[in-house]
């Protein structure tokens, strides 16, 4: 619910018909309106609902669970589609992630580790909550329920108390080749390409395994600005090029309470902050590339927690990507950073430097 700003009254202004504040809850209502609308249009052509849940992570005493609750449709009996769902849904067009609708603030019921915790989705239909539970280190299955759907279970990696290393990774232009920023091509990759079109970074997935290798016990956390339609899509992407699990941390597109358009730059600091709060005791290392905002967001990062930070890793685009990208960050100083950073354009450049660093 919304409260009204204690502000000292002001006099009219004749001149500004609409303000800000009215306008951001104008949109609101439009866009409210436009879902309500999506969401008949669904049910009139018989879209089910469903429960999708993600994979989480946790301590010993708490759990972050993800989902969401959404309307979709389900393929034409002998369809193209059909076939590529019987195919391990690995020749989807990306566009057909992107009919479900969301179901908005439904309620859904949460177990796990005997514990049963009942929230609400967002606006979004997304679910991404905290449940105080005890637990063990290691996988640990969540049972999400949603009224008229099927359950859905999702794994949750609990992180052990001594677990000293993590890794949090980018995806577009990171571990997949995409050259995202510009907005053509942005749309061509996420609603034209076809699933096996897309291309792995060069190295990568052998760096991820290494590094697994030598900290088996390191979550992986795939922190994007990618949205939550595209969630499974980029799941079978990892499986099927060998990258570790891993937990995806996506945003959604469309309104926030207080802005009209959410910020993919804030929803990484956040999650960064959260996660070195969560975890006061680990160094994290930290992947992205220079054809966005990575450089500047993982630098930040660094000066405020330099001890939470293992290494930074950057993935250089080449000339073709660059252009593509629109640019990328010149690479920086940091010769005078208490964090080591490493540049590369694949994984076995960073490889060889972070077996100097003794991380591999």
């Amino acid at each position: 619910m919304e409260l009204a700003s204690q502000e000292p009254a002001q006099q009219p202004q004749p001149d500004k018909k609409v303000s800000g504040s009215q306008a951001f809850r104008l949109a609101h209502w439009v866009s409210d309106s436009v879902n309500h609308l999506r969401l008949k249009a669904a049910r009139r052509w018989k879209f089910s609902p469903q429960t999708i849940a993600y994979q989480g992570y946790g301590s010993t005493e708490w759990v972050r669970v993800l989902g969401r609750v959404v309307l979709t449709s389900k393929p034409t009996p002998g369809s193209r589609a059909e076939q590529a769902a019987q195919n391990g849904n690995q020749n989807i067009r990306g566009w057909r992630a992107f009919t479900s609708v969301p179901i908005q603030f439904v309620e859904v019921e949460i177990e796990i580790g005997g514990v049963t915790t009942r929230v609400h989705a967002d606006r979004g239909g997304l679910v991404d909550t905290v449940v105080p539970v005890s637990l063990t280190p290691g996988w640990h299955r969540a049972v999400l329920r949603a009224e008229g759907t099927e359950p859905a279970e999702s794994m949750i990696y609990v992180i052990s108390p001594d677990t000293k290393l993590g890794i949090v990774s980018d995806i577009d232009d990171t571990i997949m080749v995409t050259a995202l920023p510009r907005p053509f091509l942005a749309l061509w990759n996420t609603f034209v390409l076809n699933e096996r079109a897309r291309m792995a970074t060069p190295g990568m997935a052998v760096l991820m395994d290494r590094l697994l290798v030598e900290h088996p016990e390191a979550p992986v956390i795939y922190l994007s600005t990618g949205p939550w339609n595209a969630a499974p899509t980029l799941a079978r992407f990892i499986t099927r090029n060998m990258y570790p699990t891993g937990t995806l941390l996506l945003t959604d597109w469309g309104l926030t309470h207080d802005r009209w358009f959410r910020s993919g730059q804030d929803h990484k600091r956040r999650n960064l902050e959260l996660l070195a709060q969560e975890f006061p005791n680990m160094r994290w290392l930290l992947f992205g590339d220079n054809g966005q905002h990575d450089e500047a967001i993982y630098s930040q990062f660094a000066q405020e927690h330099g001890d939470r930070v293992a290494a930074i890793g950057i993935r250089q685009l080449s000339t073709g990507e660059s252009v593509l990208a629109g640019g990328h960050s010149p690479n920086g100083d940091h010769t005078g950073s208490a964090v080591p950073w490493v540049y590369s354009p694949d994984g076995a450049g960073m490889a060889k430097r972070l077996q100097e660093l003794e991380l591999l």
